[in-house]
Protein backbone atom coordinates (compact mmCIF):
# COMPACT_ATOMS: atom_id res chain seq x y z
CA UNK A 1 0.00 0.00 0.00
CA UNK A 2 1.38 3.41 -1.03
CA UNK A 3 2.03 5.90 1.70
CA UNK A 4 2.23 9.86 1.92
CA UNK A 5 5.45 11.25 3.18
CA UNK A 6 5.74 14.69 3.69
CA UNK A 7 8.92 16.09 2.03
CA UNK A 8 10.63 19.65 2.46
CA UNK A 9 10.33 22.04 5.13
CA UNK A 10 7.45 22.46 7.13
CA UNK A 11 5.89 25.84 6.04
CA UNK A 12 2.19 26.84 4.79
CA UNK A 13 2.87 25.23 1.34
CA UNK A 14 3.73 21.46 2.03
CA UNK A 15 4.66 19.09 -0.78
CA UNK A 16 3.60 15.49 -0.40
CA UNK A 17 5.43 12.81 -2.37
CA UNK A 18 3.34 9.14 -3.17
CA UNK A 19 6.12 6.95 -2.38
CA UNK A 20 5.47 2.82 -2.95
CA UNK A 21 8.05 1.93 -0.92
CA UNK A 22 8.86 4.55 1.52
CA UNK A 23 11.78 2.16 3.25
CA UNK A 24 13.88 2.39 -0.23
CA UNK A 25 13.86 6.25 -0.34
CA UNK A 26 14.67 7.33 3.22
CA UNK A 27 14.39 11.54 3.57
CA UNK A 28 17.29 12.86 5.80
CA UNK A 29 17.99 16.05 7.63
CA UNK A 30 21.37 17.45 6.08
CA UNK A 31 23.24 18.56 3.14
CA UNK A 32 22.16 16.83 -0.24
CA UNK A 33 24.85 16.72 -2.47
CA UNK A 34 28.29 15.13 -0.98
CA UNK A 35 30.77 16.08 -3.67
CA UNK A 36 33.26 14.34 -1.40
CA UNK A 37 31.28 10.55 -1.26
CA UNK A 38 30.51 10.53 -5.09
CA UNK A 39 34.10 11.69 -5.98
CA UNK A 40 35.86 9.08 -3.97
CA UNK A 41 33.03 6.09 -5.47
CA UNK A 42 33.91 7.29 -8.69
CA UNK A 43 36.57 4.81 -10.10
CA UNK A 44 38.36 3.25 -13.49
CA UNK A 45 34.48 1.44 -14.32
CA UNK A 46 32.55 4.79 -13.96
CA UNK A 47 34.80 6.30 -16.14
CA UNK A 48 34.59 3.86 -18.97
CA UNK A 49 31.01 3.32 -18.87
CA UNK A 50 30.87 7.83 -18.93
CA UNK A 51 32.93 7.13 -22.22
CA UNK A 52 30.78 4.56 -23.46
CA UNK A 53 27.40 7.05 -22.97
CA UNK A 54 29.16 9.39 -25.10
CA UNK A 55 30.16 7.13 -28.04
CA UNK A 56 26.74 6.07 -27.26
CA UNK A 57 25.85 9.79 -28.11
CA UNK A 58 28.07 10.44 -30.87
CA UNK A 59 26.64 6.99 -32.71
CA UNK A 60 23.26 8.45 -33.03
CA UNK A 61 23.54 11.28 -34.64
CA UNK A 62 21.99 11.38 -37.90
CA UNK A 63 23.68 13.19 -40.77
CA UNK A 64 20.61 14.44 -42.61
CA UNK A 65 18.57 15.80 -39.77
CA UNK A 66 21.35 16.76 -37.54
CA UNK A 67 24.77 17.56 -38.41
CA UNK A 68 24.43 18.66 -42.84
CA UNK A 69 22.27 21.56 -41.18
CA UNK A 70 24.50 22.96 -39.18
CA UNK A 71 27.63 22.53 -41.24
CA UNK A 72 29.22 19.35 -40.05
CA UNK A 73 28.57 17.40 -43.01
CA UNK A 74 31.67 14.78 -44.04
CA UNK A 75 31.83 15.94 -47.41
CA UNK A 76 32.56 19.31 -46.14
CA UNK A 77 35.65 18.28 -44.68
CA UNK A 78 37.63 16.55 -46.80
CA UNK A 79 41.37 17.23 -47.74
CA UNK A 80 42.97 19.70 -45.47
CA UNK A 81 40.66 21.01 -43.24
CA UNK A 82 40.59 18.03 -40.99
CA UNK A 83 43.08 19.31 -39.58
CA UNK A 84 40.92 21.97 -37.50
CA UNK A 85 38.90 21.16 -34.41
CA UNK A 86 36.01 20.83 -35.84
CA UNK A 87 37.44 18.70 -38.61
CA UNK A 88 38.81 16.16 -36.17
CA UNK A 89 35.64 16.22 -34.19
CA UNK A 90 33.49 15.20 -37.10
CA UNK A 91 35.71 12.37 -38.30
CA UNK A 92 35.01 10.97 -34.16
CA UNK A 93 31.16 11.40 -34.83
CA UNK A 94 31.91 9.22 -38.03
CA UNK A 95 34.14 6.71 -36.51
CA UNK A 96 31.69 6.45 -33.88
CA UNK A 97 28.94 5.27 -36.50
CA UNK A 98 30.90 3.28 -38.37
CA UNK A 99 31.67 1.44 -35.29
CA UNK A 100 28.31 0.62 -34.40
CA UNK A 101 28.36 -3.47 -34.20
CA UNK A 102 31.81 -3.14 -31.57
CA UNK A 103 29.22 -0.14 -29.50
CA UNK A 104 26.27 -2.75 -29.53
CA UNK A 105 29.02 -5.45 -28.34
CA UNK A 106 30.25 -3.22 -25.62
CA UNK A 107 26.77 -1.81 -24.65
CA UNK A 108 25.55 -5.38 -24.39
CA UNK A 109 29.07 -6.47 -21.63
CA UNK A 110 28.25 -3.70 -19.98
CA UNK A 111 24.64 -4.26 -19.36
CA UNK A 112 25.58 -7.70 -18.57
CA UNK A 113 27.98 -7.48 -16.04
CA UNK A 114 25.61 -4.80 -14.43
CA UNK A 115 23.15 -7.49 -13.53
CA UNK A 116 25.66 -10.01 -12.63
CA UNK A 117 27.46 -7.51 -10.05
CA UNK A 118 24.05 -5.83 -8.99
Amino acid sequence: MAQLKMVGPKRRSTCFLLLPYPDLLPIQDGPAFNSHKILSEMGLWTLLEGCLLIANALAILNEDRFLAPRGWSFSEFSGGRTKSFKGQLIGLIYATQYLRVPLILLNSICIIIKLVSG
